[in-house]
């Protein structure tokens, strides 16, 4: 995980070894879905646990329903303005399919049973701890800021 290096959402290349030592919440994001407004919870989840240790990285994908046709400009003009957005946001991906991007092949492939499968919609967050292992996934419907999802977050940061 921490050998992959990730696109900004302004264009700059970003190795996720820059992370290390840090706990990574990685979640598919889209700015027209019916949970966008976790965008929020995400915020306040990184609020609240960035100097702990904390990083939020936010994936926009048009994968599902076509619910992220923003640019990038847009996508981060709208994250902005509506949710005071200040966790990183990378670029578009797809999550899925022949142009799948490395980081979701890894995510969905090659993690242990029971965080393992493709991704079903936006809003899915994948849990990495400190040493980039894939620790937890919890599906869209799971809200950031859930006591399944703070506990491991918890458990990860106390290690």
């Amino acid at each position: 995980m921490l050998g992959l290096t990730v696109q900004t959402i302004d264009g700059e290349q970003k190795a996720l070894a820059d992370y290390r030592g840090k706990a990574l919440l990685i979640v598919n994001t889209a700015s027209e879905c019916g949970y966008t407004p976790q965008y929020a919870d995400l915020q306040k989840l990184y609020g609240e646990y960035h100097d702990r240790g904390l990083e939020v990285l936010a994936f926009p994908s048009n994968d599902f329903g076509a619910q992220e046709p923003g640019t990038p400009d847009e996508i981060k003009k709208f994250t902005s303005e509506h949710y005071s957005v200040e966790f990183p946001l990378f670029a578009k991906v797809q999550t899925s399919g022949e142009e799948q991007a490395p980081l979701y092949e890894l995510l969905t492939e090659k993690t242990p049973e029971g965080i393992r499968g493709p991704v079903k919609w936006n809003f899915t967050k994948f849990l990495v701890d400190r040493a980039g292992k894939v620790v937890a996934r919890f599906e869209p419907a799971t809200k950031p800021l859930d006591p399944k999802v703070t506990k491991a977050i918890d458990e990860v940061l106390s290690r």
